[in-house]
């Protein structure tokens, strides 16, 4: 997350990360097998670990002030969240952690565009000092929010549909205790996240002078905001018109005849 924004954001939302997350699916999906994975004796161990890393780097998010930092133990987190849908092995599971792979692309990407954007715009790399930002960078943080809702999982944004179907494969499985770390985990994602966006808008600081009043503050760069919007319509699009990335499920074995026909 020290990187250069851009950087970040392909690490974080695209590119390695992922990579390791996908190698896991395809391993368990393709050489294990969903059908025959309930019979290795460590994959309940490891479901556990899984769903506490869910958890705990979402507990570290919570204590992070530098915006990006904040945004990158949201990654370790989400990671989790492929990680314990392969383990759970049932369809409905693979397919929620395959999905979220890219519901989770635009979503970070996104957040993370727009902690470059307030960085170019406003140089402010801390949450505490963007308190009413929003009012000078309205474009940037109504972005913000909406990818921090996909990440959520709160219609009527991508990230929905792979947390539901997570869910659906936790009770699948008859694994209650993910469906609790599942729904704790977004309570906490709210607790990181929309705090971000609302004391953007609607704070201000004590006294007659604002943050938000400073004349040198604008808007960011064309360039950036072009970025960001793209994005944050990509948040919006997957809600409405999933059907390409379930399609694309449908080619994975084992997974296809449960999606058919969803959503």
């Amino acid at each position: 997350m020290v990187a250069p924004t851009p950087v970040s954001s392909l690490l974080h939302a695209v590119a390695v990360v992922k990579a390791g997350v996908f190698s896991i699916l395809k391993v368990i999906i393709y050489i294990f097998g969903i059908d025959k994975l309930p019979d290795i004796a460590t994959t309940d161990l490891m479901l556990y670990i899984g769903a506490a890393t869910v958890l705990l780097s979402s507990c570290v998010a919570m204590t992070k002030d530098n915006l990006k930092a904040r945004l990158a133990y949201s990654t370790v987190s989400q990671l989790s969240y492929i990680v314990v849908g392969a383990l759970l092995a049932t369809s409905v599971a693979a397919a929620g952690a395959s999905l979220h792979i890219a519901t989770h692309a635009v979503g970070k990407i996104t957040l993370f565009f727009c902690a470059g954007a307030i960085m170019v715009a406003a140089h402010k790399k801390n949450i505490s000092d963007m308190v009413g930002l929003g009012r000078k960078m309205p474009i940037t943080m109504i972005a913000f929010a909406i990818g921090a809702l996909s990440i959520i999982g709160l219609p009527p944004m991508a990230g929905t549909w792979s947390k539901w179907y997570l869910v659906v494969g936790a009770l699948e499985a008859d694994k209650l205790i993910i469906v609790a770390v599942l729904t704790i985990s977004s309570l906490l994602n709210v607790a990181y996240l929309l705090p971000i966006p609302i004391k953007a808008f609607f704070n201000t600081t004590k006294g007659d002078e604002a943050p938000w009043s400073w004349a040198e503050t604008k808007e960011a760069p064309l360039p950036s905001l072009i970025a960001i919007v793209v994005t944050s319509t990509a948040c919006l699009w997957l809600f409405f018109y999933p059907q390409p990335l379930i399609d694309l499920i449908n080619l994975i074995p084992d997974v296809s005849t449960e999606l058919k026909g969803q959503p």
